[in-house]
């Protein structure tokens, strides 16, 4: 005789409500949040950690390979620098890209104190941040880590993600990472709910949602991998119109994938045209975009204590930025449908600016990115949102970008857009964050933050 069978139900009801009070708490039960950055300093100062740069030839386990010219480690696992060719109607070009195509694991823990969801932190050294220690998930590891592929420690809290209660699991999303950068890298995003004790050592500590959202507002502060994973949680809407409906937002999407006629494929490192390879770097002949450096990490107080690797450091600081306007009562932000090479799909909806403005320095003004004049020229009192955040810091180096959330006008930004962008709710974006594949890293941060932002003008 078979066993009943027992319905449960379709969703877990109230999450989003719950995430939403321990965004409107900012106050946690166990550490001021004025105190998280000196907490943070003490870590990278007791941690004794040093960066420095190497040449190519002094990498322990990693060489260019005899045939291709790739850079890869000697186990073959962790991760490849590799060519890429992509193609596009009017765009041709080629590039270094890494290439890791484990699914890493991006995982915060969370338990209420006193009715309050709390989620838990931890100071993280990662070799590429500007100032290495910042505000992680509780875990944060590629498969090659927790599998040990160094032969280091284990991961702390590991256990709690790699197969959670389904009923505990507050989201779980594949997200993409950086698609000029990555080669259809993807990580698994993940809050589990905990309710048991769960032991805490002076590298963790337990947060609000509230408490983070103020964190958010500083320099530095909470790492790429926390934003990502904290954007793709449920959120309850805040609007219940929107200038496109969520089925014709979907029909534009479709099409802007549809339309982009993109292809990319890898290629062999040492053939790769318009880079020049020496002792130190893989770049540009122009000097442009980015170069592939090596580093050697000592004492750095993680599963392994050192190790050297390469690592891919940007020209300069980027300009990430959302458009912002209120219709009707509504905020909405414009979207741009973005291709990157390293996209699974063509395109991911990406903030309105997403570029180092110095790579278009040389080309004249129709040729600039779209909007980049009206954020950047906007007067200080339109800016809702300003602050630099470092990109992912385990593979690039000192790659930060200022996070921009910028009240514009019709004259700026129209009502209908050109080709490739469109508006949409603080609310439509996070519905599609909760979707692989949708939206891009970068927007994911700024969605972290657009539930804190007010405008003070009224609709435009």
């Amino acid at each position: 005789m078979s066993a009943p069978v027992r319905l449960v139900p379709r969703s877990r009801a109230g999450i989003a409500e719950r995430l939403a009070l321990s965004a409107a708490t900012d106050a946690g039960a166990h550490i001021a949040t004025s105190e998280v950055p000196g907490w943070l300093e003490g870590h990278r100062l007791s941690g004794g950690t040093v960066v420095r740069r190497i040449p190519f030839a002094e990498l322990g386990h990693w060489s260019f390979a005899p045939d291709t010219g790739d850079l890869r480690h000697s186990s073959g696992r962790f991760f490849t620098v590799e060519g890429l060719h992509v193609a596009r109607p009017g765009a041709e070009w080629q590039q270094p890209i890494i290439v890791q195509p484990e699914i890493g694991i991006l995982g915060i823990l969370a338990k209420e104190f006193d009715g309050v969801l709390h989620f838990l932190m931890q100071a993280k050294m990662e070799p590429g941040n500007p100032n290495l220690v910042q505000l992680s998930p509780t875990v944060q590891a590629t498969r090659s880590n927790y599998t040990k592929a160094h032969g280091g420690t284990e991961v702390k809290y590991l256990e709690h993600f790699l197969a959670p209660e389904r009923e505990r699991v507050l989201t779980d999303v594949l997200q993409s990472e950086h698609g000029a950068w990555f080669y259809r890298k993807r990580n698994r995003n993940m809050i589990v709910e905990v309710d048991g004790e769960v032991p805490v050592d002076d590298t963790f500590r337990w947060l609000t949602l509230g408490q983070i959202l103020q964190l958010l507002r500083l320099d530095n502060i909470v790492n790429m991998d926390a934003r990502t994973v904290l954007a793709s949680a449920p959120a309850v809407p805040a609007e219940t119109t929107a200038l496109s409906s969520d089925s014709g937002l979907l029909t534009w999407f479709t099409g802007e994938r549809a339309r982009h006629d993109v292809h990319a494929r890898r290629m062999p490192l040492r053939e790769i045209t318009g880079w020049r390879t020496d002792e130190f770097s893989i770049g540009r002949v122009d000097g442009r975009f980015f170069r592939v450096v090596a580093v050697s990490v000592e004492g750095a107080g993680r599963e392994v204590a050192g190790w050297t690797q390469p690592i891919v450091e940007p020209v300069e600081t980027g300009v990430v930025g959302f458009a912002y306007r209120v219709f009707d009562g509504v905020p909405h932000v414009l979207a741009h449908a973005r291709v990157e090479g390293g996209f699974l799909d063509t395109v991911e909806l990406a903030p309105t600016v997403q570029c180092a403005p110095s790579n278009y320095a040389p080309l004249p003004a129709e040729h600039r990115p779209p909007f980049l004049d009206a954020l950047l020229n906007a007067s200080r009192d339109r800016v809702r949102y300003s602050t630099v955040h470092s990109e992912e810091g385990g593979r690039f180096l000192n790659a930060e970008s200022r996070y921009l959330i910028v009240e514009t006008d019709e004259a700026t930004t129209p009502t209908q857009p050109p080709p490739g962008y469109h508006w949409v709710t603080p609310g439509q974006l996070s519905w599609l964050a909760g979707h692989s594949r949708y939206v891009n890293v970068q927007a994911r941060t700024l969605l972290a933050v657009l539930g804190t932002v007010a405008p003070e003008h009224g609709a435009r």
